[in-house]
């Protein structure tokens, strides 16, 4: 245990062993949907016309937990940051519907597309390039994109759900759904149990939540569906067996062909199009996180630059009857250190006291003129 502790420096990080354990179950429940999503995708389950073209969906689970499971250890040991890394939603649906489906490529000819950009993903790292690159993309656009992942995995919840459906017939992509049903239903009783827990900051709500809602989906689905309430395979379901070998099938299968079947300069364009989505794109998995993921949940959880920004308000232009948040005024105090992160869609504010300015400061009342600014 002390090695452990040691090892992940816990102290240098103000954490415990409890803590990190339930945030790495808390991690994967949030993480856990990608397991069964990303089959889904890239075997074309419920696309009508392409039903059997798709990649086993057995195999393709293999290697999606294969590849989450031997990343983040490697994250862990070998940087120790708690980014967990998996293979990221949105790519996916380019390669199964654009270069399948689309032009006419076969699986490991795809396959070879994305090997390829992760290669060059991989030596843009090592040279640096790319952190210069990243450096140089303003932090508005870095947090707008954690924003748009986020939007991305809410609408493959409600679109799991019910709320929202592919219209059979005109213009628009989306339709809003029937909403009715048992997918419906645990997930508005799901999201009002997590909500509530979180909300009156339950220690491990958000893992609660996940854990009550999935043991109620089984249980509804038992007991009103027959086991076929969800369209999703094995969702919501009693497994067959505890322990089930795993199938390697597909795995490590590339093909270069692509090059004769596209041409070089087509093949080029294409590996080239998913590089650039994944130098910018925030999801889930890379070499690295990219903009949007590793400035979200790198500020979230206090890991950050120490490195000022040019922009940061100075403590004189933060009087302490205005409105700034009450950290901004608490650390104006001529005791404290400054260090400024951006954190989603706020500044947050950091102080390091010195341990003899450690001792709770007497709240300040506001002035009858800052409260009506």
């Amino acid at each position: 245990m002390t090695t452990l502790t040691e090892f992940f420096d816990f102290a240098g990080r103000r954490t415990t062993l409890a803590t990190e354990v339930r945030a790495g179950l808390a991690t994967f429940m949030v993480m856990a949907y990608i397991i069964f999503v990303n089959p889904i995708i890239l075997g074309y389950v419920g696309v009508s016309g392409l039903e059997g073209k798709g990649l086993p969906f057995a195999a393709t689970l293999t290697v999606t937990c294969l590849t989450a499971g031997v990343l983040s250890i490697a994250m862990g040991l070998a940087s120790n940051y708690p980014f967990a890394l998996a293979p990221g939603m949105g790519l996916n649906a380019v390669v199964a519907f654009d270069l399948v489906a689309g032009r006419g490529l076969s699986w490991p000819e795809a396959m070879t597309v994305v090997f390829l950009e992760g290669v060059v993903i991989t030596l843009l790292v090592l040279t640096r390039f790319r952190q210069a690159v990243m450096d140089a993309v303003p932090l508005g656009l870095k947090q707008a994109i954690s924003v748009g992942i986020g939007l991305f995995i809410a609408f493959i919840g409600f679109f799991t759900a019910g709320f929202v459906v592919k219209p059979a017939s005109g213009p628009l992509p989306v339709g809003l759904g029937p909403l009715r049903g048992l997918p419906t239903i645990v997930f508005l009783i799901g999201f009002v149990l997590t909500a509530v827990l979180v909300a009156r900051r339950v220690r491990g709500g958000l893992l609660v939540g996940i854990v009550l809602t999935t043991a109620l989906a089984v249980l509804l689905n038992g007991l009103f569906a027959g086991w076929k309430g969800f369209a999703t395979p094995g969702a919501a379901q009693i497994p067959a067996a505890i322990v089930q070998a795993p199938d390697f099938s597909t795995f490590g299968r590339l093909d270069f062909g692509l090059f004769a079947k596209l041409g070089v300069l087509a093949a080029v364009l294409a590996v080239f199009s998913l590089m650039l989505s994944d130098f910018f794109v925030a999801r889930e998995a890379s070499s690295a996180p990219t903009a949007g993921c590793h400035v979200w949940i790198g500020c979230c959880s206090s890991i950050r630059s120490e490195r000022p920004l040019a922009a940061s308000p100075t403590r004189a232009a933060i009087p302490p009857t205005s409105r700034a948040p009450r950290a901004w005024r608490r650390a104006a105090a001529p005791d404290s250190s400054p260090s400024w992160s951006a954190c989603c869609s706020c500044w947050r504010f950091s102080s390091r006291r010195s341990p003899a300015s450690s001792r709770r400061r007497p709240r300040r009342l506001r002035s009858s003129s800052s409260a009506s600014t």
